[in-house]
């Protein structure tokens, strides 16, 4: 393991003498164990050091060092320091560098755990999120998605006041659904999140006894024909395009492989690759369980040979070591990380570019795998138990792709012979 003394900066004194000091050592630990590069590990020293000149400037105690005064540097301190140079005053890593302090600092048990907010908007999401967790089986990100909007609806209107939903009217909603959707990158699809989410909250509220049934009602979703296009997929080229880039030498291309590999061949999301556990693959029956899926259910799937070794070969050759049970790791610090639903579909967009094809969505793969079960025979429901679609109608669009089937049923065009 390296030595501190090596990576301190020309403002050591305020490293070893502030009020961080005693736990420099075991911050450089938590970095290095992970991977951390040497810049970044200076970088970070630095950063905090700076942080720990400011508290004991300011004559604070350590147990005072909590997320409130790491904002209150970052967004009162910061702005207007005149600390001595050279200090790192940049707000990105200053506050990437302070997140980790808080971590190491609470996983040793020199400052208290965060605090709960007891905020009446607070108590309430904490409410809801229990309520979509056991009684809906939302997934994770699905109620983080639907905190944030019902949050911004009742902090407008409550801010930290006692909640009574009898105050909100319809126009109430209708104005604070026109501003969100203003929030939006492409205002049009606005509701395809907020609304959901309104009526969701809506609904959980008349659960509770409350006559909000108006107010629900009140928001309507705009038309949209869900089976009047057709799925995008690559085309049989394409696909060959995209596997004659699979098995090149270079950084992390094994794990690129694989992860593609689950794409195209499995047809699995994005966040049901990062989910992935050594746990879940079978190699002797040849299966992989998955956990964590849209529906919240358990699903067992083939591991087809090309797949299972794309997989292998990333695991002997290139998954870093780790304690943790994920089968896609990081392979920047920190490496203790699986690779997340973002990081996979940036994977496969990178494939796209070397591949050199001009496509962007990684859920393409999982059109392109629907559409080659259909070209080889299968039917409707055969393709609707591998892509573990609950219902039938969804499945429906791909119809459109059964050139084969279309064939039977097409009528002769008017005043042609055949």
């Amino acid at each position: 393991m390296s030595n501190i003394h090596n990576f301190c900066t020309p403002n050591t004194d305020w490293l070893t003498d502030g009020l961080i000091g005693q736990f420099a050592e075991i911050y450089f630990q938590y970095l290095e164990e992970r991977k951390y590069a040497a810049n970044t590990i200076r970088k970070y020293l630095s950063c905090i050091a700076h942080f720990s000149q400011w508290a004991t400037s300011k004559h604070l105690q350590l147990h005072q060092v909590n997320e409130s005064l790491v904002a209150e540097f970052l967004d009162n301190h910061l702005p207007h320091c005149c600390c001595s140079k050279p200090v790192n005053r940049k707000y990105g890593d200053l506050r990437a560098a302070l997140g980790h302090l808080l971590i190491v600092l609470r996983s040793h048990g020199f400052i208290e755990p965060p605090a709960v907010s007891n905020q009446p908007v607070d108590i309430e999401l904490r409410c809801y999120d229990e309520h979509m967790r056991d009684v809906q089986g939302l997934a994770t990100g699905s109620r983080k998605t639907m905190l944030h909007i019902v949050g911004r609806l009742l902090r407008s209107h409550f801010y930290d006041g006692e909640i009574d939903l009898a105050e909100i009217t319809v126009e109430h909603v209708r104005q604070f659904y026109a501003q969100q959707s203003k929030l939006h990158s492409k205002p049009a699809n606005a509701a395809g999140c907020i609304i959901p989410s309104l009526r969701s909250y809506f609904r959980y509220r008349t659960y509770l006894g409350d006559r909000v049934q108006e107010l629900a009602s009140s928001l309507s979703y705009p038309t949209n024909w869900q089976l009047s296009s057709l799925p995008k997929a690559l085309s049989n080229e394409e696909v060959d395009q995209l596997i004659s880039t699979l098995g090149k030498s270079g950084h992390a291309m094994r794990r690129s492989d694989a992860i593609l590999r689950c794409a195209l061949d499995l047809g699995l999301r994005s966040g049901e690759i990062a989910s992935l556990s050594l746990d879940d693959i079978n190699w002797h029956n040849g299966t992989i369980i998955l956990r964590h899926t849209k529906g919240q259910r358990e699903d067992v799937m083939p591991l087809t040979v090309s797949t299972g070794e794309a997989i292998a070969a990333y695991l002997q050759h290139e998954r870093p070591i780790t304690t943790s049970r994920a089968v896609f790791m990081r392979l920047i610090a920190p490496r203790d990380k699986p690779v997340g639903p973002h990081g996979v579909r940036k994977i496969i967009r990178q494939a796209y570019v070397r591949a050199g094809l001009p496509y962007t969505q990684t859920h393409l793969l999982r059109h392109t795998m629907a559409s080659r079960l259909l070209a080889s025979g299968s039917s409707i429901k055969e393709v609707a138990d591998v892509l573990r679609h609950q219902s039938l109608n969804t499945t429906l669009i791909y119809a459109k792709l059964d050139s084969r089937k279309l064939i039977k049923v097409a009528l002769p065009w008017p005043g042609s012979k055949s």
